[in-house]
């Protein structure tokens, strides 16, 4: 498992979240001052400094119930509101793309470009709006500083560790339906032709070699794919070309995009509760939990008349239709809390989640628990 998978989980999942508001929010036809409110409201709340100082610290993954927390206050940090169904068809929709590029990078290296990608599209966002595309400019830096010095060994781990996040997430796509690069169980189908990863050979060639190191004889195979040689690496600059499409915009085209629940999820109770268990390296986050409670105020709401919601269904009885047909186990309910500097906002906000348990608690321990990823929503709650 790698520490410094997170920062590349949150910044793809927050790209392909911002590419399916982009689309939702032009196909409601809303307003463009509105529509651009929401984009610049998030990507500054995604891209805060302080915010991101704790998110590039190396750390374990969050737990799949804590990240759909912060995407759920991500989502609602402007005047845009979702309904419980809208927002699980939305993180399902990030989940599976990210889970798709990340199977199709030709080399765990890749994920950098496929990362790239995303922030290159985030830039264009907020192009018209200076100060937020310095923010994006920042961190765009610091992951040049921190990824492309890492070794191949690390970007390996760094695929298992996102591999492992995924590995139970089989959600239906339409999209990818009709591509016909997902199955109806709701895994994907590799590709057995296009280009093969830079710097490796077509496959279909045996070499033998003698003691001393000479060649000796050759040896063909049929390969069973229709493969070609990379013609040039993608850039890992803060400008050029990234040649692979893996990360960019799928719904630049408008088409109408569903998610349906596999067999396989809906049947994946166990794994779900597995994945949930309780953290005990959350006890680690307990002191920091408490300062930043202390310091934080309540935000004030925001004015209602200028609020609207999008919806990410067709109408609205099918969105209705969805959150009652979705499985338990698969859905998140919202979340309302306000940090105040009182111990009952504590205990609330160690709820959040319920990632962190502990049956015993010694006298000198402190009332409310934490649990991985409240020092983020915390601080998302004060932005």
């Amino acid at each position: 498992m790698s520490s410094r998978t997170l920062p590349l989980l949150f910044i793809n999942l927050g790209g392909e979240m911002l590419y399916i508001l982009d689309q939702r929010l032009r196909a409601q036809s809303i307003p463009a001052d509105k529509a651009k409110k929401v984009m610049n409201d998030i990507i500054s709340t995604m891209f805060n400094k302080k915010f991101l100082e704790e998110l590039l610290k190396p750390q374990e993954l969050y737990s799949k119930k804590a990240l759909r927390t912060v995407f759920d206050r991500l989502a609602h940090a402007s005047i845009m509101r979702l309904n419980q169904a809208s927002m699980d068809k939305l993180y399902d929709l990030m989940t599976m793309a990210f889970k798709y590029q990340v199977l199709l990078c030709p080399r765990p290296r890749d994920i950098l470009l496929v990362s790239f990608n995303h922030m290159d599209a985030i830039k264009e966002f907020v192009k018209d709006t200076p100060c937020i595309l310095c923010q994006v400019d920042e961190m765009y830096q610091q992951l040049i500083e921190m990824y492309t010095p890492l070794p191949s060994g690390e970007f390996q781990l760094i695929r298992q560790t996102l591999l492992i996040f995924f590995q139970d997430m089989h959600i239906r796509v339409s999209i990818f339906l009709r591509d016909k690069v997902q199955n109806s169980n709701g895994r994907f189908v590799l590709p057995i032709s296009g280009p093969v990863p830079y710097g490796t050979k077509i496959p279909g060639l045996i070499r033998m070699y003698s003691c001393t190191g000479e060649e000796t004889s050759r040896l063909q195979f049929n390969n069973g794919g229709n493969y070609t040689a990379a013609l040039c690496e993608g850039s890992f600059e803060f400008f050029g070309d990234r040649v692979t499409k893996l990360g960019t915009n799928m719904y630049s085209v408008c088409r109408p995009v569903e998610t349906h629940m596999s067999g396989t999820s809906k049947h994946s109770a166990q794994h779900t509760k597995v994945n949930l268990a309780p953290n005990p390296l959350a006890k680690e986050e307990l002191n920091l939990l408490a300062k930043l409670m202390g310091g934080l105020e309540v935000p004030k709401a925001g004015n209602a008349d200028s609020s609207f919601r999008v919806n990410l269904f067709t109408t609205d009885e099918e969105e209705e239709e969805a959150l009652i047909s979705r499985p338990d186990e698969l859905s998140y309910g919202f979340i309302n809390i306000q940090a105040t500097k009182d111990r009952t906002a504590n205990s609330e906000l160690a709820k959040i989640m319920g990632e962190f348990s502990e049956s015993q608690e010694s006298p000198d321990q402190s009332p409310c628990t934490s649990s991985k990823g409240d020092d983020l929503l915390a601080m998302m709650d004060s932005l």
